[in-house]
This record gives C-alpha cells, structure tokens and sequence, in this order.
C-alpha cells in the first residue's frame, strides 16, 4: 500500500526543491513534478516528491482524516 501525505510548502530552496511541513516534521522534497509552487501551496507528498499541488481546503480536511484516524487508533490501544 502506498500512502501519499499533504504537505504545505515553507521553504523554495531552488525551482526543483523545497522544504514542506509534515505535521511538524521539516523535510526537503523534489518538486520535479510539479510546477508552479509557491510558499503556502499544499502539495501531495509520496517518497520525497511532490506528486501534484492540493487545495488547500481539502488539504486540510485530508490532514483532519488523519488525525481523527490516529485518535481512533489511540483509543483502540
């Protein structure tokens, strides 16, 4: 199973580069994928590369997803 994670872009280091947040987590990615990403963007992240840019809205409604998966997860422990 592959599991592709939204991810919003803080850092451009160069036109194929950037730096996203990962739930708190830094993590340089390639953005040879995608083109036309800005600060702010929400791109979908799969093994250290963008795979495509994400509306913000339903970026974070996935992020929403997670948690409340991870909560449920937490009180089946």
């Amino acid at each position: 199973m592959c599991l592709a994670i939204p991810a919003c872009v803080e850092q451009l280091i160069n036109e194929n580069y950037a730096v996203v947040n990962l739930g708190g987590i830094r993590k340089e990615i390639s953005l040879a994928l995608v083109e036309d990403v800005v600060l702010g963007d929400y791109v979908i992240v799969h093994v250290g590369f963008a795979l495509q840019k994400l509306d913000q809205i339903e970026a974070e409604r996935t992020l929403a997803m997670f948690a409340e998966i991870s909560t449920l997860n937490q009180e089946d422990i």
